[in-house]
């Protein structure tokens, strides 16, 4: 599947959960944003953008500017700290706890071994709606888009949405067939983190 990066984004305010640090909540016994990143232990470098007091070993750390500035802030620190020669990137919420390598490895799969190559491979749900933070991107695609976005915005990406950067970006959108529960499944509320535990059991 050749090397990529990823880039997990932990920086969420968490509102509909009383503002805690949603990705330091634990599923399965394990915060889930190191859920994440085993999901992508392979993934050289690792990074991980928001407000983390411990992370493992060999994991960069950034954060977004200003910091709370959202996701597009974030996936713009993350992109600074891969290496020159990152083709391919795992761009990723931290509040992934369901993730898994097959899953990466379907996206990865998806994004250079199925003719057109798109610019990037992200799940859908059974809605069919993106969940395009649980996607793998050429790290070219993604650097023209920020600045473009940059451009638009008059020099700052805070506040602004994901579908915004990924706005023009050949998509393949890739609905979940694997065994076990969906990996794009997110924990937005208290709900969902217990469903998530009944799954991670």
């Amino acid at each position: 599947m050749g090397t990529y990066a990823a880039v997990v984004l932990a920086g969420g305010a968490a509102r509909r959960m009383g503002g805690v640090d949603k990705p330091a909540l634990p599923v399965g016994g394990r915060p889930m944003r190191d859920r994440v990143l085993a999901a992508v232990a392979d993934a050289t470098p690792r990074v991980l953008v928001g407000p983390v007091d411990a992370v493992p070993n060999g994991v960069r750390v950034a954060r977004e500017d200003p910091p709370g500035g959202g996701p597009v802030a974030a996936a713009a620190a993350g992109l600074a700290l891969l290496d020159p020669d990152t083709t391919l990137v795992a761009l990723l919420a931290a509040d992934l706890p369901l993730l898994t390598r097959p899953a990466i490895g379907e996206l990865l799969d998806q994004l250079t071994r199925v003719e057109p190559q798109p610019d990037g491979a992200c799940f859908v749900d059974g809605d069919g709606r993106r969940q395009s933070l649980c996607g793998v991107w050429r790290v070219s695609a993604l650097r023209a888009g920020l600045d473009r976005l940059t451009g638009e915005r008059g020099g700052s990406l805070s506040g602004a949405p994901v579908r915004a950067l990924l706005a023009g970006l050949v998509t393949r959108e890739v609905p979940w067939s694997g065994d076990g529960p969906p990996p794009w499944f997110d924990c937005d509320t208290d709900e969902d983190v217990r469903r998530a535990e009944e799954w991670a059991r």
